[in-house]
């Protein structure tokens, strides 16, 4: 016979499970999503603080693009920010699959490794769909590039004149070090390949798609740059937003304003809250708390961009 609980502990098990219910990600073909955004600031004022708001997007009708998530990169701290961000976005990759969201593995200027993969032959294979505006087409880094818009967004909050390499002492050499996506990111059958910007937008009007989140690295660079970036996707209409946990910038502390590598991230993710999309974090998929890198030590409030 199982002895009962005493009514303190069995009120106390009660309430945890509630609390557990209440935290798990749903399985209703939404994703529940807390976007963060930021105002414009006005001349002269301080720049406004973060706003919060739900939302609810159709799993279905949500794509999850991966950038530029490589198997090596010229910076060794670089890549091995990379490494480690992998194993936690394939976990969290998982469950945006399983629930409906379709996935795009972007890594530019290697594509090519997959030409034999089902996965690439679907995005070529996409039936062509035109855009409602032109496609940016000037070049750099192997694909075509957004660059930023001064009517818009201003510079970037961080100095990233040199590279970004964050390495302490010698600075590494700039080469081509990546050939293939990171090995610790799997390429789940139903997923599509490119790093092409008409591509993507194939695949999306193929499916439907309205809702485009953005994943990867590096925010300062690639992430809102490439031909399937935030800049781009914002332009063409579609809803955006970065999932501010799974990202990291190329950003050297000895460079203006000074500040830890991770505060500089932390200022590119404010900048693109402020000018472009709203963020969330893995936990709004997951259930889980929000990714942080080992070497950001920080004690972050709950409403900073790393809680």
């Amino acid at each position: 016979m199982i002895p009962k609980l005493p009514p303190i502990l069995a009120a106390l098990f009660t309430l945890i499970a509630a609390v557990r219910a209440a935290d798990a990600p749903s399985d209703d073909g939404q994703l529940h999503l807390t976007l963060r955004s930021r105002a414009k600031p006005s001349a002269g004022s301080e720049s406004p603080g973060p706003t919060e708001a739900r939302a609810n997007w159709d799993a279905k009708k949500t794509v999850l693009i991966i950038c530029d998530m490589w198997d090596d990169h010229w910076c060794k701290s670089a890549a091995q920010r990379v490494t480690e961000l992998a194993g936690p976005m394939n976990e969290m990759l998982k469950q945006a699959r399983a629930k409906g969201v379709f996935i795009i593995h972007a890594p530019s200027s290697v594509t090519g490794y997959y030409k034999d993969t089902p996965q690439r032959a679907r995005a070529l294979a996409a039936p062509f769909a035109r855009t409602p505006i032109p496609l940016v087409v000037d070049e750099r880094w192997g694909t075509s590039w957004a660059w930023p818009d001064a009517r818009r967004e201003g510079v970037l909050p961080i100095d990233d004149s040199d590279m970004g390499c964050s390495c302490v002492g010698q600075k590494c050499v700039i080469r081509e070090a990546w050939t293939k996506e990171n090995p610790g990111l799997e390429i789940a059958a139903e997923d599509a390949i490119t790093d092409n910007g008409q591509e993507t937008w194939n695949l999306l009007t193929e499916r439907g798609i309205e809702n485009v989140i953005l994943c990867g690295v590096h925010l300062n660079m690639c992430v809102l740059g490439r031909p399937f970036g935030i800049r781009q996707m914002v332009r063409l209409g579609k809803n955006v937003a970065l999932m501010r946990d799974m990202t990291d910038t190329m950003y050297n502390p000895d460079r203006p304003p000074g500040v830890s590598h991770f505060e500089g991230t932390d200022l590119v993710i404010q900048h693109t809250e402020r000018y472009w999309c709203p963020s969330f974090t893995s936990s709004d998929i997951t259930g889980k708390p929000p990714f942080r890198f080992h070497e950001d030590t920080r004690k972050l409030s709950p409403q900073d961009a790393r809680p």
